[in-house]
Formats: C-alpha cells, structure tokens, sequence
C-alpha cells in the first residue's frame, strides 16, 4: 500500500492527532480528578485543594463505603438489575427484530408502524406506576426491566442488521434442514455478534446509569440500586452547602464529600472494566457483508 507523503496529508494526520489529543485530555480530566479527590484527605476536599492529584492521600472515602451496608448491597443490587435487564432487554430485541427483517411475515409493515407510534406517544407516568403496580411487581427488581424490556431506537439498528444479513447463509442452514429458530440461534446470532454486544453493552449502560424507575417503583432500602443511594448522597451533601452558615458539624460535612467521590469512583469502575471486553466485538462481522451470491 502507497501512503500518501505530501505536505497536506500530513497537515491532515497532524490535525487528527491533536484533535483526538485535546478530546482524550477532556475525556479523561474529570474522571482523574474525581479519582484524585476519593484518595485525598477529607478536610482537603472541602477546601478545594484537589484537582488532579491525591493530597494527604487518604483511604477514609473507602472505609466510609465498606462500614455502610447499604452501598456495597446496593451495588450487589445495580449488577443484578443489570444482568437481569440486559439479558431481557436481547431477548426481546432479538426475537422482535428478526422476524420483522423478513418480509414475508404476514402483516410486517403494521407492526413496524406499531412500534415507531411508541417512540411518539407514551402512556404517561400514572398509567406505568398503575399497571407496575396491579401487576405485583411494585418493589421488586422486575419493575425495572419488564416496562423497559425493549428500546424501539435499538430495536430498529438490530433489525436493520439483520435485514442486511447475508441470504446465502440462512439458505444454506435451511437446506441442511435448520428451521428459523435454528438458524437464528446456530447461525445468525454467533456471526452477528458484533451487533448484539454492542446493542448489550448500551442496555447495559442504560440500566446501570438508571436510578429514576428505581425512584418510583423501589421502597425497600435494601433493593436499591447504587445510583439511588449515589443521588441520595450528592442530595445531602448540597442540603449541607446551602446550611453552611447555620451550625453544622464540619467532620460530617467532610466525611460526606469523600463518600460522594468515592461511590462516584465504584459506580464507574464497572462499566470501565467490562469496555476493553466488549471492543473487539465491535471489529468482527465486518466482512460478512462481503459474500457474493
């Protein structure tokens, strides 16, 4: 391959490298100051004194996290809720999606509209809490992944995906004899992979950021999930900002920013992890478009 060695194309690759140089700097800033603040003394943080390195490194944020019960249950509570919608979430998504790529499914084109009037027109609120609630799932991890069990917007890539899929390939199960449930789960889904985790990976995102359906439909303090308790605890810190001219006890004030910080840092840390493991789906699949009948 010739590579292009005159003045502009360098220019060009120049450009793109700051560019993506002056993104990654914005990119990672916050998350290293928040890191920094968690490992910093509590009187410190208070003071501002933090911004891109611990000072007085101090593991109070941590210890304040692990003496508290409700946190470390709580996080229990987020990975389960999670999983449990997330693997809900692709079912529903799949098995919606590839049967409306066909078009010999009989009435294709009602359903489809069907499924775009709802990202139009919703129910409303009460009506949700209602139905949740008539349904006996009221406080109770499935109030939150049955009413969410499948997102319109994933569900019209997934299906666009399918509809692209090679025909040569689901011919040739269906002449060895598969059905469309076997080519779907022997053939399809294995080489589509690159489609359904990263479709997984943004149900799962979506259901680990959640905290407002917990908000209506979670009264027990034991299920909630970690971003209720981290919205509980951001809540009381700015109760305690707006009362700083009233007596107010300045170690509690300063134990309260280190466990914001430091819940703010574990909320993180899982979504970052399960990243470098979900990124080399999004490279496989590409030539599969690439056969020729």
């Amino acid at each position: 391959m010739v590579r292009d060695r005159s003045i502009s194309s360098r220019l060009l690759d120049v450009a793109t490298h700051v560019t993506m140089a002056v993104v990654l700097l914005i990119t990672l800033l916050p998350f290293i100051h928040v890191v920094s603040i968690s490992f910093s003394g509590p009187k410190d943080i208070v003071a501002g004194n933090v911004f891109l390195w611990p000072v007085n490194f101090d593991l109070t944020a941590y210890k304040l996290i692990f003496s508290n019960f409700l946190i470390p249950k709580s996080f229990l509570n987020s990975v389960v809720i999670t999983a449990l919608g997330t693997a809900v979430n692709m079912a529903m998504t799949v098995l919606t999606a590839y049967p409306l790529s066909k078009s010999r499914l009989p009435f294709r084109s009602f359903f489809l509209k069907m499924f775009l009037l709802t990202m139009f027109f919703s129910g409303g609120l009460v009506p949700k809490f209602l139905l949740v609630n008539s349904l006996g799932m009221y406080d109770s991890f499935w109030a939150l992944t049955v009413p969410l069990a499948i997102n319109t917007y994933f569900m019209i890539i997934m299906l666009s995906f399918f509809k692209n899929f090679p025909k040569e390939i689901e011919e040739s199960a269906k002449i060895d004899g598969c059905n469309d449930m076997q080519a779907l789960v022997r053939i399809v889904l294995p080489l589509s992979m690159a489609s359904v985790m990263t479709i997984g990976l943004f149900y799962a995102v979506q259901h680990w950021n959640s905290y407002f359906q917990a908000l209506l439909y979670i009264n027990s303090n034991e299920k909630y999930p970690l971003q209720l308790i981290l919205r509980q605890i951001v809540l009381q810190s700015q109760i305690q900002n707006l009362m700083q001219g009233s007596p107010i006890d300045y170690q509690t004030q300063a134990n309260s920013e280190s466990l914001k910080y430091g819940t703010l840092v574990i909320s993180i840390l899982p979504m970052l992890a399960l990243y470098p493991f979900i990124q080399k789906y999004f490279v496989r699949g590409v030539m599969i478009g690439s056969l020729k009948g």
